[in-house]
């Protein structure tokens, strides 16, 4: 199970990242606007500057929903290999089933 600071940490950026979504989508789509001029290109920028640095969605990290765990992650289901395996055997995950040919 990974750090539960590691897992907030992780859920407030995604908090974050949802909210100045519609902001930073604005803010880049003037920036790649070929009709904007530079002071507003300059004002944009200025703008996407001071959005808070964990609104990125780069800086976001795939985890698993029930342990926490970032590697072996499987983004279909949103949960590690480990997590999943133990699941679909039990049968928990609909249409799920342990291949044999």
């Amino acid at each position: 199970m990974a750090k539960l600071s590691s897992i907030l940490r992780n859920q407030k950026r995604m908090r974050l990242v949802k909210q100045y979504e519609p902001i930073r989508k604005d803010l880049k789509a003037t920036l790649r606007s070929l009709q904007a001029t530079e002071e507003q290109k300059a004002e944009a920028r200025q703008a996407l500057q001071r959005i808070p640095r964990n609104a990125s969605p780069v800086r976001l990290r795939n985890r698993c929903a029930i342990s926490g765990r970032v590697r072996g992650y499987l983004g279909r289901f949103n949960m590690s290999r480990i997590d999943f395996r133990l699941l679909a055997l039990q049968g928990a995950i609909p249409g799920v089933r342990k291949s044999s040919w």
